[in-house]
């Protein structure tokens, strides 16, 4: 393996850890004494001290090398968890990312030495002039310390395969379906006994093999969800808010282009409820509620599609309060705000430049966001819609495909034309019997009537 190999299994390796590591540091603010959480973040952050070493990364070296410092002091317990630590952890965490980002684009590590970073860690581990990351490096690691086995146990047990590759194999198994179908029908159409086994031999094994390409590319929501612990809790820090995060059903699949086209809908729907929906300690507690405000995200599958729910238990959305704000700002007419029902005025939230927010912020305010949310989910075929109990909170529920790959759907004839009507655009299937009894014609129209319903 030559030195361009070593750097691309580093920054893979590396990539993977820092995902991981969002989330632990979040945990120990919540658990600061969990002693088995704390050396997990240890041994990671000295992974990648030891590997850029090796590798002659000198600056991700040092900016490591005193984060780990600070948690060898916490290990050790010397100092206890606080929630600058926390913040000045991930910036070691945030920095290390970016140098890696360099890395990979440039080849190096650029020319920020990031001495801020770097003196300000040393000033909180009280350890400047201390040892230098050099001198560091000779000192032998306890074998509790650092144990490789785990990261092994997972090298043997799985491969990375690059998308690319995925894609064509994807990609070539539909044209193997399309040529299944085509044989599939003319043995239909001509009954040929000698093709009849061949042919559904051949349909049991395309299906099976095309089940089983679509599962390589399907992820847990999970790997878009462990980010969002380290975007509340940096908010929530900076909002003056006590906020926690809970997920029930990381482990629910999808595509990985559905996975990416998610991924920032639903931070932004995250952030949406840390800034809008938790009220400030202060004011929950007045309300009788817990000065701790709670985030639920839920995926489940249903239909042959994804749902996912995000929900707060903060002060909900004031329907009046969103009508008058889209009067103010021209999007609909005083009214029109009359007459508009519940779910009427809470669409209102999704219409381009709209924002309850009276200043701007970092966070919001900009009313752009939530009609980008609707056109990114719209565009791969989903439902967005939300509902809301003023003082109780607010849920804003998605509905998506499984998969954009391959889609089931139905053929139909009309007009000496076919079309294809996709599976979960099905409501119901209605078989006509007899000589059409049920057909009636309205105002030329011919309608079925059903039930007392008419269907044209």
């Amino acid at each position: 393996m030559d030195d361009q190999d070593v750097i691309r299994e580093f920054l893979i390796e590396s990539s993977e850890n820092l995902a991981r590591l969002d989330n632990e540091i979040v945990d120990l603010e919540r658990r600061p004494k969990d002693a088995e959480l704390l050396g997990s973040i240890f041994r990671t952050v000295h992974t990648i001290k030891g590997t850029c070493g090796f590798l002659g990364f000198s600056i991700l070296e040092a900016i490591t090398h005193e984060g780990e410092t600070i948690l060898s002091q916490l290990r050790a317990g010397e100092r206890g968890v606080s929630g600058d630590l926390i913040s000045l952890v991930l910036e070691v965490i945030d920095a290390t990312r970016a140098i890696l980002n360099e890395i990979e684009h440039t080849a190096s590590e650029g020319t920020n030495q990031y001495p801020d970073l770097i003196r300000r860690l040393q000033m909180m581990a009280g350890s400047v002039g201390s040892e230098s990351p050099e001198a560091s490096r000779s000192t032998p690691v306890a074998p509790s310390a650092f144990d490789p086995e785990p990261h092994l146990a997972v090298a043997d047990s799985a491969i990375r395969v690059d998308v690319t590759l995925l894609d064509k194999l994807m990609n070539l198994v539909g044209e193997l379906v399309l040529a299944r179908n085509q044989i599939l029908q003319y043995n239909t159409l001509n009954e040929d006994s000698s093709l009849n086994a061949t042919s559904q031999r051949l349909n049991l094994i395309t299906t099976e093999l095309q089940e089983g390409v679509m599962k390589t590319r399907m992820q847990p929501i999970g790997v878009v969800w462990n980010k969002l612990p380290r975007v509340v809790r940096d908010i929530a820090y900076s909002l003056g808010k006590q906020i926690r995060i809970e997920m029930d059903g990381e482990a629910t699949e999808l595509d990985k282009t559905i996975i990416e086209a998610i991924k920032d809908p639903l931070t932004h729907l995250v952030r949406n409820c840390c800034d809008h929906g938790i009220e400030r300690p202060e004011i929950r507690t007045r309300a009788g509620k817990p000065a701790q405000g709670r985030i639920l995200l839920r995926a489940y599958h249903e239909g042959g599609q994804v749902n996912i729910e995000i929900n707060d238990d903060g002060g909900g959305i004031d329907v009046n309060r969103i009508r008058h704000r889209a009067v103010e700002k021209g999007i609909i007419r005083a009214e029109q705000a009359e007459r508009m029902g519940e779910r009427e005025s809470l669409a209102l939230i999704f219409h381009p430049g709209f924002s309850t927010a009276e200043q701007v912020t970092n966070v919001s305010g900009r009313g752009v966001g939530m009609d980008v949310v609707k056109s990114n989910i719209e565009k791969i075929g989903g439902l967005v819609d939300v509902s809301s109990r003023v003082g109780e909170g607010a849920t804003v529920r998605l509905k998506i495909p499984l998969t954009l790959a391959i889609i089931p759907g139905l053929v139909v004839t009309s007009g000496g034309e076919r079309f294809v009507i996709p599976q979960v655009s099905l409501l119901e299937l209605i078989r006509l019997e007899g000589s059409g009894k049920q057909i009636e014609h309205v105002h030329g129209t011919p309608v079925y009537r059903r039930r007392g319903s008419l269907l044209p």
